[in-house]
């Protein structure tokens, strides 16, 4: 199963078992950040709701953790992006010679 390739890529591309489970990984991850996050917004609107001194204090320490999940998410998405990106020019670089796009080449013209 090392060497196992997924096509399916459009014409002829091939993805690797482990560029799949890079992505599986990361996609995990992102879900149990957001699933955090859930939590998070749930505990800091109980808080806001109380009005209680403590509990809007503690929402100071739980809206930053929140934003540290954030930030995390977005770094996760940037990674798979770059990720996608690379495993996409690589596809289109085998020796792909039916004439498929390369890299870039599907980018739309905007209108005048």
């Amino acid at each position: 199963m090392e060497d196992e390739t997924y096509s399916g890529l459009g014409s002829g591309g091939e993805i690797d078992t482990k560029v799949v489970q890079t992505f599986q990984k990361n996609f995990v991850q992102v879900q149990n950040i957001l699933d955090q996050n859930r939590l998070l917004i749930n505990e800091i609107n109980q808080n806001h709701e109380t009005k209680i001194p403590d509990n809007l204090t503690r929402n100071v320490g739980l809206i930053r953790e929140l934003n540290n999940n954030i930030r995390r998410v977005v770094d996760l998405y940037a990674d798979l992006s770059t990720s996608y990106t690379k495993c996409m020019d690589a596809s289109s670089s085998d020796g792909d010679s039916n004439g498929a796009m390369k890299s870039g080449g599907n980018k739309r013209n905007r209108p005048a």
